[in-house]
């Protein structure tokens, strides 16, 4: 019988994740594929910062050049012909602790354009099988899984994916805590998760800590979506009025935000 209830749960839990993805594929499981413009860099303050409203550029691209193959993953980008996708160099962009972040959401662009997200999943499987103490290259791997779990449609592999995203964005902590996207994406991640498996208090810890290692660093325009989503989570929890002071907080750090704005007008 007790098999039989953990089965349950379990159906339950794969089957809550999956609804979670799906909600993912309006909101883009990150919430962070636009940009932002930079403002003035924000004075130390205790609580929390991310942000975004231009759309990134499709991803790095070049003129066509040379033989190639297959195997440098160069393609032709659906709706841009004269235009080639360097699946390498994207790569390369993503694992890279010297890329911005502006640039690591513009290879992700261009390679979902070029419908490589499988390709980049099996390239960062195999970096991460090389060097498995690499954060970045551990961080990139996990995006790649929610981005590949939000073009799924099967509930049950969805949940099952997103669970191994999650795995592997907390290995990545776990080498690196400072990791901003990785501790991001799960945090967001976790968001979703469903309610009886009492995440929110994670949640609120995981971006805390964002918004703490924010605060040392100049201010950057996707600092302001930590602001954005504890707010969320103190929303959805009944605590209507941190929720606000966070929102508030966030909006004084980033006047140009129109989702932090729109927070206040409520």
């Amino acid at each position: 019988m007790k098999r039989v209830i953990l089965a349950v749960i379990g159906a339950g839990t794969l089957i809550g994740l999956g609804l979670f993805i799906n909600r993912s594929k309006l909101e883009e499981v990150s919430g962070v594929e636009r940009a932002i413009e930079s403002a003035p860099a924000p004075q130390p303050l205790k609580p929390h910062p991310l942000d975004q409203s231009e759309q990134l550029p499709q991803g790095n691209s070049r003129p066509k050049s040379g033989a190639e193959t297959p195997t440098t993953a160069e393609r032709s980008i659906p709706g841009a012909p004269n235009i080639r996708f360097d699946f390498n160099r994207a790569i390369e962009t993503l694992v890279s602790a010297r890329s911005s972040f502006r640039e690591k959401q513009a290879a992700w662009n261009g390679l979902k354009e070029a419908g490589q997200i499988d390709q980049a999943i099996s390239e960062l499987e195999q970096r991460m099988a090389n060097d498995p103490q690499s954060a970045d290259s551990a961080a990139a791997l996990g995006q790649a899984y929610m981005k590949k779990c939000a073009t799924m449609s099967d509930v049950r592999e969805q949940a099952i994916l997103a669970m191994k995203a999650d795995k592997t964005l907390e290995a990545a902590l776990n080498l690196d805590p400072s990791n901003w996207e990785a501790r991001f994406i799960k945090a967001v991640g976790m968001s979703y998760w469903p309610a009886n498996l009492n995440k929110s208090g994670e949640v609120v810890e995981q971006f805390l800590k964002l918004i703490q290692q924010q605060e040392g660093q100049p201010k950057e325009p996707q600092f302001a979506q930590p602001y954005l989503w504890l707010g969320k989570e103190y929303e959805k929890a009944g605590q209507a009025e941190y929720a606000a002071q966070v929102w508030q907080r966030g909006a004084a750090l980033f006047p140009d935000n129109k989702e932090l704005q729109n927070k206040l007008v409520k």
